[in-house]
């Protein structure tokens, strides 16, 4: 499993969300990084998820 990490900003670039969370593969955290977004109602916020490869899994402006 590797270890993602997930942030979402407001509109005047305060951060809100700042965690990690593992995931088997770049799909499955696109998933669990989707739900935990909708779940903290930051879905629609400025948000990514990154890998620890530094790729960008997801991304939302």
């Amino acid at each position: 499993m590797d270890v993602y990490k997930i942030t979402a900003f407001k509109p005047s670039g305060e951060l809100v969300v700042d965690e990690s969370f593992e995931a088997e593969n770049d799909d499955a955290a696109k998933d669990v990084g989707e739900r935990k977004l909708a779940d903290l109602g930051v879905l629609e916020s400025t948000h990514r998820v990154v890998s620890p490869r530094g790729k960008l899994i997801l991304f939302h402006v």
